[in-house]
């Protein structure tokens, strides 16, 4: 399991390397290296600490969620799982996140489709605490209101389907009967009831106030970030560039949002006032100490948990 993760690593942080390389030539090389040389770096440890707090904060609202399914998964482990997907944070939408559900069937036995719909379900909460950040930038910018309204919506309406259950067992049911799939109807009612859980009203409000909160986190480290360059940035700037960038990144589904991440975070700095050279430090900045991050984290974590409990086989699995 960790060798097949490591080429895809590999593989992603290569693309990763060209597709700054690329920026940084379009930029100028010369100029964003003097640029990036003119950072204080010593805001280095207060930026992982602001990303380190997302990943606390979002580690709680993981916890919070193996609880209300009734999983028996003590908290230490609970906290070695959800740190070990971080290591999946270069996947379509961090879907790859899953994994922790093979880890938790592994460790304690508990079926994959009881706990894979909470992955689903930290990214609708997620997303929507995303969408209200942006939203404060986007009408006060008067940029992106409409982009992140879609979204807002999208997701509000599939937490409403969810919350239908008369609807959805109608949709399941549906499913169930096609030929190839009548084997997983169980399973499917499983990953539902799950859902229907963690979707109620006040688990749904509450994990989206804890996700402002994670979310919030990176978004002030990013102000650090282009305090740097601009000592009177007022906080909904960054605020709004990173969540609204964020999302971007995510609908595409590439690996980590790589390219359309960037590409939103450079250009939205650019329009609103930062040099080119600037921008794309920012940039580069944010993202080593947020995305990349994340991946040392969660990688440092995947073999802590592989030397304790062994390693980890999907094809033996549900």
């Amino acid at each position: 399991m960790i060798d097949k993760i490591k080429r895809n690593l590999y593989l992603v942080f290569g693309i990763a390397i060209l597709l700054y390389l690329l920026f940084a030539i379009f930029t100028n090389v010369n100029n964003l290296a003097k640029t990036l040389a003119s950072v204080n770096w010593i805001y280095l440890p207060l930026l992982l600490l602001f990303s380190y707090f997302n990943y606390i904060s979002r580690f709680f609202k993981w916890h919070y969620y193996v609880k209300l399914l009734n999983i028996n998964a003590e908290f230490g482990l609970s906290f070695s799982i959800f740190m070990s997907g971080l290591a999946m944070s270069l996947t379509p939408g961090k879907m790859g996140e899953v994994l922790k559900s093979y880890m938790l069937k592994q460790t304690i036995g508990e079926s994959i489709s009881k706990t894979a719909p909470i992955v689903f379900v930290e990214r609708i909460t997620d997303f929507l605490s995303l969408v209200i950040l942006s939203l404060f930038g986007a009408v006060y910018y008067n940029f992106g209101i409409v982009s992140s309204l879609i979204v807002g919506v999208f997701f509000i309406i599939v937490v409403a389907l969810i919350g239908n259950k008369k609807i959805s067992l109608k949709i399941i049911d549906i499913i169930a009967n096609i030929k190839y799939l009548k084997k997983h109807a169980k399973k499917l009612h499983d990953a539902y009831e799950s859902s229907y859980l963690m979707l109620k009203f006040k688990p749904l409000v509450l994990m989206i106030l804890l996700s402002l909160v994670a979310w919030f986190f990176e978004c002030i480290g990013f102000y650090y970030v282009l305090h740097n360059f601009d000592k009177s940035i007022i906080v909904i700037l960054p605020i709004f560039v990173y969540s609204f960038s964020t999302i971007i990144g995510s609908i595409t589904m590439l690996p980590g949002g790589l390219g359309a991440t960037e590409g939103s975070l450079t250009y939205l700095l650019h329009i609103n006032g930062f040099s080119n050279e600037e921008a794309l430090a920012s940039t580069f900045i944010i993202r080593t100490v947020t995305l990349w991050f994340a991946l040392v984290i969660g990688v440092f974590h995947l073999f802590y948990f592989q030397r304790k409990y062994g390693e980890i086989s999907i094809d033996k699995q549900e």
